[in-house]
């Protein structure tokens, strides 16, 4: 029955792959670590582009906001970012990854205390399996008081 369950999951996505063109280029690229090419950048020139294909997020809590971009390069994720705060406390920025069912600790990828902006850039393995969330916290120790997740391994599809 389980195998039967997982051929059904691979025929399921095979076709679905098919039906869009484009899941298929970010799938197959997705496993060999280059960038999907976006509609504005040839196939050739993605390749050696590491920023091709850029995805912007974004992410806040209270008087702090992150924003960037992430993209895939050499297999890896790739996130690039700023912090700002317009208050006076501290606010800091997590990720937290799973990787099949298994998830993984938060990690700090920046800081700032009082008025301001801190740049920030962030790598993390990545193969289809693996999703993530990001999140800006009060405070620099901890993540029990942050704004909502947002999802930093969706990719658009279109």
């Amino acid at each position: 029955m389980s195998l039967r369950i997982r051929t059904r999951a691979t025929t399921t996505t095979a076709a679905l792959t098919t039906a869009t063109g484009t899941v298929v280029t970010a799938a197959a690229l997705a496993l060999s670590g280059v960038a999907p090419a976006s509609a504005s950048t040839p196939a050739a020139a993605t390749a050696s582009t590491t920023a091709a294909a850029a995805v912007p997020w974004s992410a806040s809590h209270a008087t702090a906001s992150a924003a960037g971009d992430r993209w895939l390069a050499s297999g890896k994720l790739v996130l690039d970012g700023t912090l700002t705060n317009t208050g006076t406390g501290c606010y800091s920025v997590w990720t937290r990854f799973a990787h099949d069912f298994v998830v993984l600790p938060y990690t700090k990828h920046a800081e700032i205390c009082g008025a301001g902006s801190v740049d920030f850039t962030a790598t993390k393995s990545y193969t289809y399996t693996v999703t993530g969330t990001l999140r800006v916290c009060r405070g620099t120790t901890d993540t029990t008081d942050c704004g909502p997740g947002v999802s930093i391994t969706h990719w658009p599809i279109g």
